[in-house]
């Protein structure tokens, strides 16, 4: 792998400077691919944490705008590879570092003041994940919508563990949102079949160790048009095949942890999941194909074994039928209206669909 490096001295936060300090608790490790824009305001946010405890690697993959400028004009190190995706940055990033703990932030995320403050103490080496709710903004830094997502504090593992078993996810925030052990973050090694990094470790992790929830914002989420989630964008049937390919292999990877770890009940099969038939819902009706017989009850089926509450559960089973029902236009302007981030309302619906 080519690789250019700034010739500065290895540090942390601007704080780790002097060898007498201890060793890191917790690495973060920011990522960039074409984020000018962001990746500035990105790394600075962890700078001004103050944190002697932290190490920051910044990673540019093969970036071809002005990110890699950006990037050192902060003065923090960093590392410019060819361009390889999301997660082979990340492993990249994880081998300069010795950290227990990894954060890795997205670059056009942000950190807030005193994130890594709060989430130190509760570090141990009982604990696989830390998880912590996200303040959406949108390019402009203005918020978008509540805090996401729904955390209550807690540590927990055993009944993590039967939601995966069961409906092979649980709620957990996206990649911004997650302190990782170490361990847990070798599992990307394994994930060739996946270019992201916020795939398998998330769902892994309750099988490796405590996940610890935060019901705090200590990061900003921000929603822009190039997301690759597709967030805030229209229904995309393209994305929404990627997200079943890389749904159901990710599944298979974590089969496999699953058969590593003491635990004996089999894990549900792909196809079987909420996510894996809602997304198929979805993709039928955004290429106007008509669904499959059984399709809609299995989707309602498997919607009523989540953990969700039962209003919820009766909101969303409405929902979905009269998406079913819905010419094939006015069903794809109500999804796309489901899938847009922040508040969404019964009224909120109707324009969507008289738009």
């Amino acid at each position: 792998m080519e690789v250019e490096t700034r010739e500065v001295e290895t540090r942390s936060v601007g704080m780790r400077e002097d060898r007498r300090t201890p060793a890191p608790r917790i690495a973060v490790i920011i990522t960039c691919w074409n984020y000018e824009r962001f990746v500035g305001r990105a790394i600075r946010s962890v700078q001004g944490q103050s944190c002697a405890e932290c190490d920051l690697v910044v990673v540019d993959d093969g970036s071809t705008d002005g990110s890699w400028d950006a990037i050192r004009e902060t003065g923090a190190t960093a590392f410019r590879i060819a361009n390889g995706g999301q997660r082979a940055a990340c492993l990249f990033g994880l081998d300069q570092t010795s950290a227990p703990f990894v954060l890795f932030l997205d670059a056009d995320d942000e950190l807030k003041p005193g994130a890594l403050a709060a989430i130190l103490p509760h570090l141990d080496a009982g604990v696989a994940k830390v998880q912590f709710q996200l303040a959406r903004i949108d390019e402009n830094g203005e918020r978008v919508g509540a805090a996401f997502p729904p955390l209550s504090a807690g540590r927990d593992r055993d009944h993590l563990v039967q939601r995966v078993l069961r409906t092979g996810v649980y709620t957990t925030p996206p990649t911004s949102g997650n302190v990782f052990r170490r361990d847990v973050c070798e599992l990307l090694r394994e994930a060739d079949y996946d270019r992201a990094a916020d795939g398998v470790i998330l769902f892994a992790a309750p099988f490796l160790g405590d996940v610890v929830s935060l019901p705090e914002e200590l990061a900003l989420y921000r929603v822009h048009a190039a997301n690759d989630s597709g967030l805030g964008k229209p229904l995309d049937p393209g994305l929404l095949r990627r997200d079943l390919v890389r749904f159901a292999r990710r599944m298979e990877h974590l089969r496999q942890v699953v058969a590593r770890s003491d635990v004996t009940v089999p894990l549900v099969q792909a196809q079987e999941a909420y996510f894996h038939r809602e997304r198929s819902f979805y993709l039928a009706l955004a290429t106007g194909n008509r669904l499959d017989r059984g399709q809609f009850p299995a989707l309602i089926g498997s919607l009523w074994r989540e953990y969700y509450p039962a209003k919820i559960k009766a909101v969303m089973t409405l929902f979905f039928a009269l998406a079913a029902v819905l010419p094939p236009s006015l069903a794809v302007r109500l999804l796309g209206y489901r899938l847009q981030p922040g508040r969404r309302s019964p009224l909120g619906f109707l324009k969507a669909l008289m738009n």
